[in-house]
């Protein structure tokens, strides 16, 4: 193998490994990741919220940019979560009433 051929290989691996973090190399701990988790719909936004504002002003380091960057891609996808929740809940309410609406007021809706 030459020389050329190894320092290629070598930089495609760093490449693959900066371009796919693992989670362990998340500046985020498991509590925050918790509490995150068990969040409300509201609290999650408003957090999410003051982490693009954070961002948005400037003024951070590239660790407290990833930072922030880190914490509102997860209270993003708590948010996201919770509002798949409340539609799924909408739309089964809705088929339900749907279904129902084929024998409202007729005999069979008081047998």
């Amino acid at each position: 193998m030459s020389t050329t051929t190894a320092h290629n290989d070598n930089t495609e691996n760093t490449n693959k490994e900066t371009t796919a973090p693992s989670a362990s190399a998340s500046s985020l701990s498991d509590k925050e990741r918790d509490a995150i988790a068990a969040m409300p719909y509201e609290e999650a936004r408003d957090h999410l919220v003051q982490a693009v504002q954070a961002l948005e002003a400037g003024g951070l380091n590239l660790d407290q940019s990833m930072r922030q960057w880190e914490l509102g891609e997860a209270l993003a996808k708590r948010a996201q979560s919770l509002l798949g929740e409340v539609r799924a809940k909408l739309d089964a309410a809705q088929a339900e009433q749907e279904s129902s609406a084929e024998v409202a007021g007729t005999q069979s809706n008081l047998d």
